[in-house]
Formats: structure tokens, C-alpha cells, sequence
């Protein structure tokens, strides 16, 4: 029953929740076969100083250049593209590239009616804030840390600084705008008609990142956890549809790594597996997974502490055929074909703080959509649902929005605040209280920030590490408490 209600509910239920990984490739019908196609390049070493004359010879022509990690992203319309190049020595891997997709909100009459927060005289939202008041002891963490402070001249010095890789973040928000001290737009010029190239573009098309910011780093009618916290805009994905490429995400590691800020928050996910087949053709991830690795682990080597969703498909990521069975149930009727075990990317890969979404009204469940697993998860975080009569009646009239998150939206998409729900939502949690315990302890490592946010969580589920909730619920007050500063 549990699969069952979630396969009819994802699509409304985590509307802006980053969903759709390899899928939209075929999603993209008939036209996408007369189109280039994007590839992705791994070098043994460093780029080599021809690489673009080696990509033009083969028929392809460089798109994005990512030298901290020997990369390339390039498009070419070329059959023999990927057979030319494995006669070059100074490749180690290349694959077409694969792209993601959020799915859009709205599917049934109303989702959208309780999704978008009327406009209110209120002064404050917190009452509506139950997440943050958990993860905050109701606000006793701010008494310790929030990420900053004001000085004497009425200005914010930020402690810490969480880079924000999404779809970009609305910078008139009022509940955002103090924190938000900048950030990059790393969507390449004519994706559709509102891009430009501009590298200073971080507009929020489809209202994702924005509620992703504000539940890290919110102050006004709505707080964040770290409501002093830094915040930087990488904008990887475009429209309102929220369309995207693997490189471009890696690419926004690497750009905040090179900012300097101090923790990384990707709401989004990938499955990746070792093989599949599109159209008849067979294509590996091998190139994109080495990729990913690498820009882990320069992030992780400059001090950069990494969290990541752990996918909304209610699997057991530990059980391979689950997930691989899910996947074949999802992609065949597009002509595509999955073989090998499948990962999430980025956030079961090592160095990222991998975070499944608990729920207000239990201790012991998780939400419904949630991805789980022995050994996979490494905390929880509040991520929202319907509660609990929902839970029992699966009826959308007992569907109650005050247990989704309530947080910060673009103004020119209908409201200043919304509700959602997702792991997208239970991520920003954590990479918080990684800010905020960064702000405390300027020093930590990225592998003691990780040990601190597991070692301080509340043990919900069974006692001990579970598959549910890994070491437990974070918490910013137990996180901070008796913490050297």
C-alpha cells in the first residue's frame, strides 16, 4: 500500500521536490533524436592544453570547462562521438549525459490551493514553524549561535556561509535578502528565452531554492536555522520546470568551493547505475560518477562540508533490486533499460551527509515518501506530509498542510511563503546546523561537523543507528550545546 500511495502522490505531493533524474532524456520524445547530445569527459589527469582541438577533431564542441576535476562537458551531433573518443590515451571515461528535472506541482485541484500562503499582516510566522522550532529547541539555539551577528552600524558579519545549489533564490526576498550575499548562475546562454549567460542571473524561475534558503538561512516573518547564517545562490537549474545537467551541479560544487563557503546544500538527487540502455544504445555513468567524486572530494579536501537528499521514492536504498526494479517500472515505457545496481547521487557518495525526511506527528516513521536503508542514511530531518489522519485514510480530505514545512517563496510566483514537503526540504535542515556548528567552531573539519550533527541527534526509531533515521533526528541545540568556540 505504501508504494502504491506514493507512485500516486509524488507528482502533487513533492511538486518542487527534485524527482525526475535520468528519465527526462526520453521524456524529451522524438524531437531530442534530431538534437545534439551532451556528453560528459573525464581526463586521466590534468586537462591537457588542446583539449578543445582534441573534442573538435573527434566533432564536438566544449560547453563547460571544470579543470579542478579534469572534466569537460561538450555537445556534438556526431554517432561515432564516444567511439572517437576512446582512441584518445588521455581519456579515462566519457558518457552521454543525462538530464534532471523537477516535476511541476499542481496535479490535483488542491494541491495548489493550500501550497501558496495568502498574504498577511502577521508579524511572524513561527507559530507555523514546527520544524524549526524542533530543530531549534524552539529557538533556544539561537542563545548559542546563528551563524552571525549584527554590529554597532546595524551590519550583519556572517560566521559561516552555506553555498545553495539549485534554482537559484528570489534576491528581493525580504526574509533573505540580508543574508544573501551573492552567488553564480552557471546555466549556459539560450537554454530557453530568459537565459542570457549572465553569471549574476541567480532569479528563481520555479521557487525551489528559494524555500530551500529559507529554511537554512531566513530571518523575518520567517526564521531558518541559522537565521545569520552567509548565503550563496548557485543557479543550476532553469525554467519554471526546473531543467538541468549532472555537470552543471558539479560544477556549482566547485564554484562554492572556490567562493570558500563553509557548507554545501544540494536538495536534489540522481540514480546512477552502472549500465543502461537507451534507444537500443547501451550508456555507462562512469564519466559523470568520476566527476561527481572528484568535485566531492576537492570540496571535502578545502574544507567544504557536503549535504544531500536522500530522493523521495520511498525505496530501501539497500536493497539494489528494489531500486532497480522501481527504476525499470519508471523508464521502460520511454525505451530505456537499467542494468547493474543504481546509486543516489550526490548523496550516497562518500563525503556527503546523506538525510531522509522525518515528519511531525511520529518518532518511529519516517515520511512516506522518504528513501531509507541500512547503511544509507546518515541523519533525518523534519521534510514534512499530511499527518497523521492522512497517513491512516490515504483521503485528501483529511489532508492537513499544517504538518508540510512552511518557508520563504518568490514574491512573483503568487506569495512570499509556502508549504512543501520532501527530502528537498529535511536537506536544508541539516547543511543548517552544519553552518551553524561551523559559525561556533571555525576549525572543524567537514568529518567532524558530520560526527557532531550524528553524534547530537535525537535516537528516534529503533535505539541505535536504523535504516529510517541513521543515527537519529538533527538537532542545532544539542548540536551546539557545550560546544567549544
Amino acid at each position: 500500500m505504501k508504494k502504491i500511495l506514493l507512485h500516486r502522490l509524488l507528482l502533487f505531493l513533492l511538486g518542487v521536490s527534485l524527482f525526475a533524474g535520468n528519465s527526462t532524456y526520453a521524456l524529451a520524445g522524438e524531437e531530442a533524436k534530431n538534437e545534439e547530445n551532451f556528453y560528459v569527459i573525464a581526463f586521466k589527469d590534468e586537462l591537457p592544453k588542446d583539449y578543445k582541438q582534441i573534442i573538435q577533431k573527434a566533432g564536438g564542441v566544449v560547453t563547460k570547462v571544470l579543470p579542478e576535476v579534469s572534466g569537460l562537458e561538450v555537445k556534438s551531433n556526431q554517432a561515432s562521438f564516444l567511439s572517437d573518443l576512446e582512441k584518445i590515451p588521455s581519456i579515462v571515461a566519457a558518457n552521454r549525459e543525462i538530464s534532471l528535472q523537477i516535476k511541476p506541482s499542481g496535479a490535483i485541484p488542491y494541491n495548489k490551493q493550500i501550497t501558496i500562503i495568502k498574504q498577511s499582516e502577521k508579524e511572524s510566522y513561527w507559530e507555523s514553524q514546527w520544524d524549526i522550532q524542533r530543530v531549534t529547541n524552539n529557538g533556544k539555539s539561537y542563545a548559542i549561535e546563528t551563524g552571525g551577528y549584527i554590529n554597532d552600524d546595524g551590519e550583519i558579519t556572517h560566521r559561516a556561509v552555506v553555498g545553495v545549489i539549485d534554482t537559484g533564490i528570489d534576491p528581493s526576498h525580504p526574509d533573505l535578502k540580508n543574508n544573501l550575499i551573492g552567488g553564480r548562475n552557471l546555466v549556459p546562454a539560450g537554454m530557453d528565452a530568459t537565459e542570457t549567460g549572465d553569471p549574476n542571473d541567480i532569479k528563481d524561475r520555479n521557487g525551489h531554492g528559494t524555500h530551500v534558503a529559507g529554511i537554512i538561512a531566513a530571518n523575518g516573518k520567517i526564521k531558518g536555522v541559522g537565521p545569520d547564517l552567509g548565503i550563496r545562490a548557485y543557479r543550476v537549474l532553469y525554467s519554471e520546470l526546473a531543467l538541468g545537467q549532472p555537470s552543471w551541479i558539479i560544477d556549482g560544487i566547485i564554484a562554492a568551493t572556490n567562493d570558500n563557503v563553509d557548507v554545501i546544500n544540494m536538495s536534489l538527487r540522481f540514480y546512477y547505475n552502472t549500465k543502461m540502455i537507451i534507444e537500443g544504445e547501451s550508456e555507462k555513468t562512469v564519466a559523470e560518477t568520476l566527476l561527481w567524486k572528484r568535485a566531492i572530494q576537492y570540496a571535502v579536501n578545502n574544507g567544504v562540508t557536503l549535504v544531500a537528499g536522500s530522493g523521495n521514492e520511498s525505496l530501501n536504498l539497500a536493497d539494489k533490486n528494489e531500486v532497480n526494479d522501481f527504476l525499470t517500472k519508471l523508464y521502460e515505457p520511454y525505451g530505456m533499460k537499467i542494468k547493474g545496481p543504481a546509486t543516489v547521487v550526490p548523496a550516497q557518495l562518500p563525503g556527503v551527509i546523506n538525510v531522509s525526511a522525518s515528519i511531525k506527528w511520529s518518532d518511529q516513521e519516517l515520511a512516506f515518501y522518504s528513501n531509507y536503508g541500512n547503511g544509507a542514511i546518515d541523519v533525518a530531518a523534519p521534510g514534512g506530509d499530511y499527518g497523521s489522519k492522512y497517513a491512516e485514510t490515504n483521503d485528501p480530505a483529511t489532508a492537513d498542510p499544517s504538518y508540510l514545512i512552511m518557508n520563504t517563496w518568490p514574491s512573483y510566483l503568487g506569495s512570499l511563503y509556502a508549504y512543501n514537503a520532501g527530502t528537498s526540504m529535511a536537506t536544508p535542515q541539516v547543511a543548517g546546523i552544519a553552518g551553524v556548528i561551523k559559525a561556533a567552531n571555525p576549525e572543524f573539519k567537514p568529518s567532524q561537523v558530520a560526527v557532531r550533527i550524528q553524534q547530537t541527534a535525537l535516537d528516534y526509531g529503533k535505539t541505535g543507528k536504523d535504516p529510517l533515521f541513521g543515527a537519529g533526528e538533527a538537532n542545532a541545540y544539542r548540536a551546539l550545546m557545550n560546544i567549544k568556540k
